[in-house]
């Protein structure tokens, strides 16, 4: 039974994705002259998160602190990382921002052209001169009054341990004195087989919005204890039960 369940998933969960990208595809031909920032297109995968976690009957997903977002403010969004599932998950908060995802994802077929569509941020990781283009790249969207949105481990975590955030996204939040949004990710590690493609686990989720933190008061030079401080607060409310 879990196997065909899980076929239906797969099936569903691909037909879906290709939808997505149609619509994704047909709306950036159709407002491309009105819709620069690609807020049209990014609502797109607003039903499409809907729709695969109630096509999966192995997942239950809450989200909380959405009173936190300011819809009219900015955003370094900061995210802890444990799976492939945390994209659907993330789109869960229905807010503006663009992903800072590797390169290799923007080669997935539907779900990586659609990245690329909708003007998100690719990174190639161990390259130096894109790793700089990608901060001066997201500068331009914070000054554009776009979120962006980092995972500072810069891999997924196995597990709900985090692992060491990195240093750029907490530098640039300084820098251009934007709001820091910590998001919390949790129990999404377990959200997709690993080693099979069979979904036996009913998996309990969560999405934590927590309260943004201010850059104001934090100088070039402080940006390990912004991130230390970050850090700890998503470290907080993943011990919470």
């Amino acid at each position: 039974m879990n196997a065909i369940i899980s076929v239906f998933i797969w099936v569903g969960s691909g037909l879906l994705t290709v939808l997505l990208f149609l619509a994704v595809f047909t709306l950036n031909i159709l407002l491309f002259p009105f819709d620069q920032k690609k807020k049209i297109t990014h609502t797109q995968c607003f039903w499409w998160s809907d729709l695969l976690i109630g096509l999966n009957p192995y997942w239950s997903l809450k989200v909380s602190g959405l009173q936190h977002i300011d819809h009219k403010k900015a955003y370094v969004i900061i995210a802890n990382h444990q799976s492939m599932a945390d994209i659907v998950a993330l789109y869960q908060v229905k807010m503006q921002f663009k992903w800072v995802a590797k390169a290799s994802l923007f080669k997935v077929p539907f779900i990586g052209w659609c990245l690329s569509l909708i003007k998100h941020i690719k990174l190639n990781r161990g390259d130096f001169s894109s790793i700089k283009e990608i901060y001066q790249e997201a500068s331009r969207w914070l000054r554009k009054d776009m979120s962006v949105l980092f995972f500072p481990e810069g891999t997924r975590s196995s597990s709900d341990e985090m692992g060491k955030f990195q240093n750029g996204a907490f530098k640039l939040a300084i820098k251009e004195n934007k709001l820091i949004l910590p998001i919390c990710l949790k129990g999404t590690h377990a959200a997709i087989p690993k080693g099979s493609w069979i979904f036996k686990t009913k998996v309990a989720a969560k999405v934590i919005v927590l309260e943004p933190i201010a850059t104001a008061g934090f100088g070039p030079g402080d940006f390990a204890l912004l991130r230390d401080t970050v850090r700890s607060r998503i470290q907080e409310a993943l011990q919470l039960e």
